[in-house]
């Protein structure tokens, strides 16, 4: 079986929920258009990542700047539940493609205003199978974000692969990948804020570990590309140099060679075909979940419930 995959490196109409997405929709139909079974977009670009506590003292407490930063992120989040994926979800199911989106949610059952990075993934009749909500924020990312759960580490049938997918920095986890490959994936989609040197080492080497493709798509920005409606667009513009994610999006194959090499400081969608057969292929001498492991010596547990602060019996 043969895959088309899309990756769209792309930059969102920065922290605006509703320009973001009909972007998002022209894309997915540009990768449908192109044969995509499958279109990919980076980490958090819906509405977009937040830059601005590494660049604007994010850590100062009760500072009336960050609260602004904050509510204005959390007003353009994403609800689930409140529906505001379903034109996405309408268009994947008119296209009949699947989508890997990097979001911000936030969520009414855990009060509404806390936000996740999450990655969803929406299959080809347009339902959202899974949303992934990363484990652990990075650096000054844990000023915005919070923890996730394990509920989102499921892996999903698209023809003849098993795609599962990791948000940036999670990827370098070993369990998080092994819950994955337990799983029997064999495509593992890896999503970025953009930036060529996360992107370069570790997409080859996961798909020597795991001998499977890795797909890794990252977003874009430049500071001309913070709009006057963000709350202190001059101060994070004057504060940012240039590019503040640049890229990097590219694909390795099972053996870790480059089916696209990173591709940076351009928005663009690029169309890679992936064969089950090279993942068969190297599977031969190394499996890591099947005839390399030893079940009996070493096994992984994972807690797949999604965390909530109460329960109710009524």
């Amino acid at each position: 079986m043969i895959l088309n995959v899309a990756l769209a490196q792309i930059a969102p109409v920065w922290l605006n929920r509703a320009a973001t997405l009909e972007k998002i929709l022209v894309h997915v139909d540009q990768a449908a258009a192109s044969g995509a079974g499958l279109v990919v977009f980076g980490e958090a670009l819906l509405p977009g990542y937040p830059f601005w506590p590494e660049l604007t003292d994010g850590a100062r407490f009760e500072s009336a700047e960050q609260k602004d930063w904050f509510a204005h992120y959390a007003r353009h989040a994403v609800d689930l539940a409140a529906g505001h994926l379903d034109p996405l979800c309408q268009r994947a199911a008119d296209l009949g493609i699947a989508v890997y989106l990097g979001l911000i949610e936030r969520c009414a059952e855990r009060g509404g205003f806390s936000l996740y990075a999450t990655l969803v993934y929406i299959t080809p009749q347009g339902l959202i199978a899974s949303a992934h909500r990363k484990l652990v924020p990075t650096y000054e990312e844990r000023l915005v974000w919070s923890p996730g759960d394990g509920h989102g580490l499921r892996v999903h049938d698209l023809g003849e692969f098993r795609v599962g997918g990791l948000n940036c920095w999670e990827n370098w986890m070993p369990l998080p990948r092994a819950a994955l490959y337990g799983q029997g994936e064999n495509l593992h989609v890896a999503v970025w804020p953009g930036s060529q040197r996360n992107t370069e080492d570790i997409t080859r080497f996961i798909a020597r570990e795991s001998r499977s493709f890795v797909v890794s798509v990252s977003g874009l920005l430049h500071r001309d590309g913070i709009p006057d409606d963000v709350p202190g667009a001059d101060r994070i513009r004057s504060e940012a140099d240039g590019w503040m994610a640049d890229g990097g999006s590219c694909v390795a194959a099972p053996d870790g060679s480059w089916l696209l090499e990173p591709q940076v400081e351009q928005e663009g969608l690029w169309c890679v075909d992936l064969s089950i057969d090279a993942v068969a292929r190297e599977r031969q001498n190394f499996d890591p979940a099947g005839h390399y492991s030893r079940p009996d010596v070493t096994r992984l547990e994972v807690n797949r419930k999604r965390q909530k602060t109460v329960s109710f019996e009524d």
